[in-house]
């Protein structure tokens, strides 16, 4: 096998052995929870801080922030809202790769997070050192990479996309003749393969939650809602792929349910995305894609365990100690600047909408 199925495999356990021992979420009773959200809007004001949030983080901070002037979006618009908005100090509602995007484009700012310890299987299963090994080995390719990848792997790249401009950019180096290295999802990068032919060398990493959606469970689920439509984020395996009536990002699969004339709609992502499709489409059934039964059981649950550690007991410790700040080293984050600057040019040349893409 080659590095790219190698390395993510012997880290598997590793992943496994973290998602194992992630801490549960403390109990609060309702006087307890609107306890904590008044102490931390107070602190969000103290603090000249705005509150961003991820559409997988749990409803109550999805809600806060929207209370608070925040924002809740995916990963690179979380960094470009950021950037635009006049707090000094970003607290960033994710996972750890987040916090580091937030801080590529806003450097001058105090970025914190309720936790440092959430990770991404998708960044921990391609670290910086062993990629670049593999990528190495193919001196004449262009290096792709997703971006869920740490700003180390960001900084190694020649490009950084999104799962709504990924199918653009590489048609894009396709039509310059390019080889490309992409990392590290493999169901990502096998459905771009499969939609521009470009025979992508790909890094054999994936998502915790979009990999145990499972195709036997998702033809029962089909069967017992025939006029359901099936939305299911491109993370997911070829299989349950196949089966959809759309494919696309976070927010894309948000408009698809606002544009379906179904009455049920079946979503394969992470189910922290229900709290804005509820908001968008409160009259339609939604039912998450099954990720166990007769095949199979879940670690994930269509719920990432790393986002479900942020709560509002760490945000409001984090606020009002100021603690867990992400730190990027300089010369790193200006070499990851540059193939996420290049994403950025090439998709506000193309009209390609960025913002909402991951």
């Amino acid at each position: 096998m080659s590095l790219a199925e190698t390395i993510p495999h012997k880290l598997q356990s590793r992943i496994d052995h973290i998602i194992d021992n992630v801490t549960p979420n403390p109990w609060l009773s309702e006087q307890q929870k609107q306890d904590y959200i008044g102490k931390i809007k107070v602190l969000l004001k103290q603090k000249n801080a705005v509150l961003i949030a991820h559409y997988y983080v749990d409803d109550e901070l999805q809600a806060l922030a929207e209370q608070t002037g925040g924002y809740v979006s995916d990963s690179l618009d979380m960094a470009n809202f950021g950037a635009k908005h006049p707090a000094e100090t970003l607290v960033v509602c994710g996972v750890r790769f987040m916090g580091e995007t937030a801080k590529i484009l806003s450097p001058e700012k105090t970025v914190i997070m309720p936790t440092l310890e959430a990770e991404c299987s998708l960044d921990l299963g391609c670290p910086v050192d062993e990629f670049s090994q593999f990528c190495d080995q193919y001196p004449d390719h262009e290096v792709v990479v997703y971006a869920n990848t740490s700003v180390e792997v960001k900084a190694r790249a020649d490009w950084i996309v999104t799962s709504s401009n990924a199918v653009q950019i590489i048609q894009h180096l396709m039509a310059q003749g390019k080889k490309i290295i992409w990392g590290p999802d493999r169901h990502l990068g096998q459905y771009i393969n499969n939609k521009t032919g470009a025979n992508m060398i790909l890094w054999q990493g994936h998502c915790v939650v979009h990999d145990e959606f499972k195709l036997y469970e998702l033809e029962q689920l089909m069967k017992k809602y025939p006029d359901a439509e099936v939305l299911v984020h491109p993370e997911s395996p070829e299989s349950v792929i196949a089966q959809a009536d759309f494919v696309g990002s976070t927010k894309q699969i948000i408009a698809a349910g606002k544009a379906s004339k179904a009455d049920t709609l079946i979503i394969a992502t992470d189910y922290g995305l229900f709290y804005k499709m509820s908001q968008t489409v409160p009259d339609k059934r939604l039912i998450p894609a099954p990720t166990g039964g007769k095949s199979a059981t879940c670690k994930s649950c269509a719920h990432c365990p790393w986002m479900a550690m942020n709560t509002l007991v760490n945000l409001y410790e984090t606020l009002r100690d100021t603690k867990n700040v992400v730190e990027v080293d300089e010369q790193t984050r200006q070499k990851a600047l540059v193939p996420l600057n290049r994403m950025l040019d090439f998709s506000y040349q193309q009209g390609i909408l960025t913002a909402g893409d991951a």
